[in-house]
């Protein structure tokens, strides 16, 4: 479980194909923090930690999560938003996110205004998983490539959302540009009121 707040956004150092998986090595800033077995949200997907080498640690992407998110297309030198695992007497500073990507979107347009950034999303809508809460309303809660964050000018297949100059510098918000595809995890309480209200309703 985790809460959206990234920590670092780490350097891909290597990346290895086997049959259908992908092993990602990465730096980090909190390597002597890690442990096997430990679980890591990269890009907001949840992943676990399965050999540590000096200061790169290295996690193991399946087929499955390579089609679902952005992994896939992850190259050396590339940055990825790391998150640990919520401590849970903690506060909750963003949502609860569980790491489990739903799809990816494209950026379609990145605009300053004011010393922040505005960044414009479209993702393929499926109205079946759309009526299950696999969907953004305004102003709720929306998890892309890790990060917590408030969905502005929610449309059928498109949202938008505000960076602030921090998340932008911290985060790999800052080499999203149009075109760029970015992991969706849509608010899982929202999932759940759509099933429950679907359930009530047969």
């Amino acid at each position: 479980m985790f809460s959206g707040i990234v920590e670092e956004a780490a350097t891909v150092v290597g990346l290895k194909k086997d049959k259908g998986n992908l092993h990602l090595s990465l730096k980090c800033s909190f390597i002597n923090e890690l442990k096997i077995d430990q679980s890591v949200s990269h890009n907001g997907v949840c992943l676990t930690v399965v050999n540590i080498q000096g200061d790169t640690y290295t996690v193991t992407a399946i087929q499955e999560t390579l089609d679902k998110s952005n992994l896939g297309l992850l190259k050396a030198g590339d940055r990825v938003n790391l998150e640990r695992s919520m401590v849970m007497n903690g506060r909750l500073d963003g949502h609860i996110v569980q790491g489990h990507v739903d799809q990816t979107a494209e950026c379609l347009e990145v605009k300053e205004s004011d010393g922040s950034w505005y960044f414009t999303f479209r993702y393929d809508i499926n109205k079946d998983m759309a009526a299950q809460g696999y969907m953004t309303v305004e102003k709720g809660s929306v998890c892309v490539n890790g990060v917590s964050l408030t969905v502005v000018n929610s449309r059928d297949d498109r949202f938008s959302v505000a960076i602030i100059p921090y998340t932008y510098e911290f985060t790999n918000f800052h080499q999203i540009k149009a075109g760029t595809l970015v992991n969706l995890e849509f608010d899982i309480l929202g999932k759940y009121i759509s099933r429950l209200m679907a359930l009530k309703a047969e």
